[in-house]
């Protein structure tokens, strides 16, 4: 009995260490976002089936971006006091393991899309690549915060294309609203790391431009992100619900500047409580409409 609690506890170490490394937690930015285009394109309820298959890819994408992201940061991410601890640099997660976990994350990711359907599984490898590239942009671009928006919009575009199997213009609006509010609050939270970067020629907005101009593009970028989302209700022609919902994220990257702005120390709150209400809430306006 003894060696059975051993190996549970074991267990669930480890599954902490790989939830810990993947920042499970902050799933919660990219996975509404896949529902919402999925009621809108089906006009309502897609299925139970769907719903399990969309979830597990999301995850699944999701894990092996953030794998790859930790597997070839450990350089970078052994110098960073913010960083060092990370279960990928401190040794509770191996190379081999890590590589798995990449591995494995993939083949997931590119068997689910092969059951959702032909176009989903077309674009499971290039996904792949998309959500791989983040880390190496930002050792050379300062674009990287723009890519780290195109991977996670691309989960409305996945989306639609698996209740539809086609991508839909009001799903592109979506996605670019997406991209830019991502880059927009990774941005903000990068303000954390601007003087490491610059110690160690790491390419970020802040670290090339300051934190006063990075605040600026911050905004714009939320702006413009305000201003898809505005057109994706309108070329979808949803109503009232929908149109409440964008408000409501305008009201919500308002506040989220308004805290940054009076004070850095408040970055943490601002990116991961005020972004994560904000999928949500979304979320349960677009349910609103469509059911």
């Amino acid at each position: 009995m003894r060696s059975e609690e051993l190996t549970k506890n074991v267990f669930l170490k480890k599954l902490n260490d790989f939830s810990e490394l993947v920042m499970f937690k902050h799933s919660v930015f990219s996975l509404p976002f896949i529902f919402i285009a999925m009621l809108v394109a089906a006009d309502g309820w897609f299925g139970w089936k769907l719903l399990f298959l969309g979830t597990l890819a999301a995850i699944s994408a999701r894990n092996f971006a953030m794998g790859v992201n930790r597997y070839l940061d450990r350089d970078i991410d052994v110098l960073n006091p913010r960083t060092k601890g990370r279960p990928s640099v401190d040794g509770r997660v191996s190379n081999t393991q890590m590589v798995l976990f990449i591995i494995i994350n993939a083949l997931i990711f590119i068997g689910v899309a092969y059951f959702i359907n032909t176009l989903a599984f077309q674009l499971s490898v290039p996904i792949l690549l998309i959500l791989g590239a983040y880390t190496l942009f930002k050792r050379f671009s300062a674009l990287a915060h723009l890519i780290l928006g195109v991977s996670l919009g691309l989960a409305p575009i996945a989306g639609v294309v698996a209740v539809t199997g086609e991508i839909t213009a009001w799903s592109v609006y979506l996605a670019l609203g997406v991209m830019f509010w991502v880059a927009g609050f990774d941005l903000l939270y990068s303000l954390q790391d601007m003087a490491f970067d610059k110690a160690n020629d790491l390419h970020s907005i802040p670290s090339r431009f300051g934190a006063k101009k990075t605040m600026w593009i911050a905004r714009v970028f939320h702006l413009l992100a305000v201003l898809f989302w505005v057109w994706f209700v309108t070329a979808a022609h949803l109503g009232l619900w929908a149109q409440l919902a964008v408000l409501f994220a305008a009201v919500m990257l308002t506040y989220e500047h308004y805290l940054v702005n009076k004070d850095f120390t408040k970055i943490d709150k601002a990116f991961f409580t005020v972004n994560g209400y904000l999928g949500f809430v979304f979320l349960l306006f677009i349910i609103m409409e469509v059911l």
